[in-house]
C-alpha cells in the first residue's frame, strides 16, 4: 500500500517498547459502555471496530484508581481485580488487527458529575477549593490519603499490565486531580505537596514513580496534559510546558498527551470535546510548545478529524501523532481508507456533538449522528448482502431517506430515491447556513458520497402519490417526507411581518424589516439561537424568546456554551420561559411559563417563528387509503433531530 498522501501519519512510531504501526489513535473518551464498573460485549465490539479500522493506537476510558474515583454513574473500575478479565477481552479483541491498546488511570478529585444513588458524595481534592461548574466543595486530602490515592494508580496500571494491554496514561488533565495539585489557585497547601511548582509537582511526579515501578520498564507509561484550561482566570496558572520539561527530565515518562481545557468552568469545558465553532486542529500549536521542549513523543488531541489536518500537523513538527476520536467514531474505517488513498471515501466528522459527548452527558452510549452503527456494533455493524434484491422506491431526499436509501443499496438492493425539490439534503441544508455551522453540511455531503458509492438512483423534482407509486409497483416503499414548520393558534391582529425562521436562514435575513426583530423560539435548540444570531450580526437589535429555562438547552453542552457565546457577541437579548400568545403593528405578546404574567415587546417591526415542526405525512395517509404498504422514517413519522432521522434510515434499510 503506498503512503504518498500521508507519508508522515502512516508513518510507524515508537512509544517506549511499543511500536505503533501508525500516527492515529483513538483518545480516552468515556461511551456510556460500562456495566457496573466492567467492560461489557457492547464495549468490547466498540474498540474492535476501531481496531479493524485501521487505528494505530487505542487508549481506553478512564478507571477509577480509589473508591472516592466515581465521578459518574458509569466509570470503568480499576480497584480490584474483577477488572483484568474485560480488559483482557479488550486486548484479545484489538490485537489480532495490529492495534496498540493503553488504559487510563483516573481520579476526578473535586470534578463529580453525579452522584451514584441520588445523594451526593463527598470529594476530595488537594484543597477546600470549590468547583465551579458542578458547583462541588470538596474536602482536602490528608497526607494518608493521598498516599492511598498514588498507592492506586500503580495497583491500577498493574492490573492493566496483567490484563494484556501495552500501556497506562495518567490523567492529569482538564482539571481532574493531578491537574489541582499542579494549580496554584486550586492547590493552598503548605505541607510538601503545595507552594511552589517543584511542591505542586510531587503529587503528580510520585503518581508517576509509583506506576513505573509497578509495571516495570517495557510496559508503555505516559501522563496527559492540558496545554491551557481556557478557565478565563487573572490569576497565576500553571507553566504546563515546564512541567512536562521536568517531567521528561525525570526519565519515567515514554510519551506526554496534551490537549486543552478543563471541566471546572463553562468556558473550559467546552475544549474538552471541542465543537465546531472551533478550528480544526487548534490545539496543535500547545502542543508544538511542548514538542519543542521534551525529548520523548508528543500525543494531541482536540478538533482533528481529517487526515490531511493530522498529516500537516505532524509533518510539522508539533506532535508525534494526532487523537482522531470523533472521525474514528464517524467513520472506524477512516485509517484504513487513508491508507488505500481514498480520502473522499471518509464520512468526516462535522463536529457537532450530538450523539458522542452529547449523549455521554444524557447517561447513553455513545454513537454519532451520521453513523447509529457507532455504539450499536452488536446489531448493525456488519451488513449482509441480501440473496433476493428488490426494487427499493425511497420518498424523500432528507437525511432519513438518504440513509434508508444508501443502506438498502449497500445490501445489494435495487434503490431509487424521489426528491421533490432540486437538491437533497433536507433540513441539514438550512443548519448549514447559520452563522458558524457551515460544517453540518458536511453530513449531506457524506450521505450524498454513499448514495453515489452504493448506486442509489436519485431523482430530483419529482413530486410522488399513491397513484405514481401503485404505477411503479416497487417491492418496498421508504416514505420520508420530512417535516414543515409548525404554527400553533396565535392572536395576530395588525400589519406587523411575520416570518418562519426556515425562510429567513434561506435568504439570511434579506427579507426582514429594518427595525427590531423577536424571535420566539419553541425548542430552545440551534434554529432559534442560529438564526437570532444571523440577523444580529449586521447590527440589529433582536430579541431572542425561548420557551425553556435557557436558550439552547437541548443542545449538546458544549454545543450550547459556543453558540450562546456568539449569540452574546451578536448582542443578542436573551428572554427565558416566554411562550408566544400574539402580535399586533407593532407589539409582541408572551406570557411567562413559570409566572404566568404577561411579556410585553414594543417598537418591533417583525417577529421570526421557530416553533418546531410538524410532519409532513401527507403521502402516508394516501398509502394507508390505498392499502399500499410502507415504512415510514424521519420527521414524516414524528418530527425529530437529524440523529433520529438517521437511525430510522439505517433500521428501514437494514430490515428489507
Amino acid at each position: 500500500m503506498s503512503n504518498n498522501l500521508f507519508p508522515h501519519l502512516l508513518a510507524p512510531l515508537q512509544i517506549g517498547g511499543v511500536t505503533v504501526k501508525n500516527r492515529i489513535f483513538s483518545s480516552g473518551h468515556d461511551t456510556v459502555m460500562v456495566h457496573d464498573g466492567t467492560v461489557t460485549d457492547q464495549l468490547v465490539e466498540y474498540h474492535r471496530a476501531r481496531a479493524i479500522g485501521g487505528a494505530g493506537l487505542i487508549i481506553m476510558q478512564v478507571a477509577g484508581i480509589h473508591e472516592t474515583a466515581h465521578y459518574t454513574s458509569h466509570v470503568l473500575m480499576a480497584t480490584d481485580d474483577s477488572c483484568i478479565e474485560g480488559y483482557r477481552r479488550v486486548a484479545d479483541a484489538v490485537h489480532p488487527h495490529g492495534c496498540a491498546l493503553f488504559g487510563q488511570v483516573f481520579h476526578p478529585g473535586r470534578e463529580i458529575m453525579e452522584s451514584q444513588d441520588g445523594a451526593l458524595p463527598v470529594a476530595y481534592a488537594p484543597s477546600a477549593v470549590p468547583n465551579e461548574r458542578f458547583r462541588v466543595m470538596p474536602r482536602p486530602m490528608s497526607s494518608a490519603m493521598i498516599a492511598e490515592v498514588i498507592a492506586g494508580y500503580a495497583a491500577g496500571a498493574r492490573r492493566l499490565q496483567q490484563a494484556g494491554l501495552d500501556g497506562v496514561e495518567i490523567v492529569a488533565s482538564h482539571g481532574y486531580l493531578p491537574a489541582q495539585f499542579l494549580s496554584p489557585t486550586v492547590n493552598l497547601r503548605t505541607d510538601a505537596y503545595g507552594g511552589d511548582l517543584d511542591g505542586r509537582m510531587r503529587f503528580l511526579r510520585e503518581a508517576i514513580a509509583a506506576v513505573r515501578a509497578a509495571v516495570g520498564p517495557d510496559f508503555a507509561v505516559g501522563v496527559r496534559l492540558s496545554s491551557t484550561d481556557h478557565n478565563f482566570a487573572e490569576e497565576d496558572v500553571t507553566d504546563v510546558v515546564e512541567v512536562c520539561r521536568c517531567l521528561d527530565d525525570d526519565g519515567l515518562l515514554d510519551y506526554i498527551g496534551i490537549t486543552e481545557g478543563s471541566s471546572a468552568s463553562i468556558g473550559g469545558s467546552m475544549h474538552i470535546v471541542p465543537p465546531m465553532s472551533e478550528a480544526a486542529a487548534y490545539t496543535a500549536a500547545g502542543a508544538a510548545a511542548v514538542t519543542a521542549a521534551v525529548s520523548i513523543p508528543v500525543l494531541v488531541a482536540g478538533r482533528i478529524n481529517q487526515p490531511q489536518e493530522a498529516e500537516i500537523v505532524i509533518a510539522a513538527g508539533q506532535a508525534d501523532a494526532c487523537a482522531m476520536t470523533r472521525a474514528l467514531i464517524c467513520d472506524p474505517d477512516m485509517p484504513t481508507k487513508a491508507a488505500a488513498e481514498r480520502p473522499d471515501d471518509i464520512r468526516a466528522c462535522i463536529g457537532c456533538n450530538q450523539a458522542c459527548i452529547g449523549h455521554f452527558q444524557s447517561g447513553y452510549p455513545i454513537s454519532c449522528i451520521q453513523r447509529p452503527e457507532t455504539g450499536r456494533e452488536r446489531e448493525f455493524g456488519t451488513l449482509t448482502i441480501t440473496p433476493k434484491p428488490k426494487d427499493v422506491m425511497v420518498v424523500g431526499g432528507g437525511p432519513a431517506g438518504m440513509k434508508a436509501a444508501s443502506v438498502a443499496a449497500q445490501r445489494g438492493h435495487r434503490v431509487t430515491l424521489f426528491e421533490a425539490s432540486g437538491r437533497v439534503g433536507g433540513q441539514i441544508r438550512l443548519a448549514e447556513l447559520l452563522p458558524g455551522r457551515s460544517e453540518f453540511g458536511g453530513a449531506s455531503t457524506n450521505l450524498q458520497a454513499e448514495l453515489d458509492r452504493y448506486g442509489v438512483i436519485v431523482k430530483t423534482h419529482v413530486e410522488v402519490d399513491a397513484a405514481m407509486i401503485g404505477a411503479q409497483r416497487p417491492d418496498h416503499v421508504i416514505v420520508a417526507t420530512g417535516a414543515t414548520p409548525y404554527r400553533p393558534p396565535l392572536e395576530l391582529d395588525g400589519d406587523l411581518p411575520v416570518f418562519e425562521a426556515w425562510d429567513v436562514i434561506r435568504d439570511n435575513g434579506a427579507n426582514t424589516p429594518k427595525g427590531e426583530l423577536v424571535v420566539a423560539d419553541w425548542r430552545c435548540d440551534w434554529t432559534g439561537l442560529g438564526v437570532a444570531e444571523m440577523l444580529a450580526r449586521p447590527g440589529r437589535r433582536v430579541t431572542l424568546c425561548v420557551n425553556g429555562f435557557a436558550a439552547g438547552e437541548n443542545l449538546q453542552r458544549f454545543t450550547r456554551i459556543s453558540m450562546l457565546r456568539a449569540a452574546a457577541d451578536a448582542k443578542v437579548k436573551i428572554v427565558p420561559t416566554a411562550r408566544l400568545f400574539g402580535a399586533d403593528d407593532d407589539t409582541v405578546y408572551l406570557v411567562d411559563t413559570v409566572t404566568g404574567e404577561p411579556i410585553i415587546l414594543d417598537g418591533v417591526a417583525g417577529l421570526v417563528l421557530a416553533l418546531g415542526q410538524q410532519q409532513n405525512d401527507g403521502l402516508l395517509c394516501e398509502l394507508d387509503a390505498a392499502g399500499i404498504p410502507y415504512t415510514a422514517v424521519g420527521d414524516c413519522l414524528a418530527p425529530r433531530t437529524v440523529e433520529e432521522a438517521v437511525l430510522d434510515g439505517l433500521k428501514a434499510g437494514h430490515a428489507i
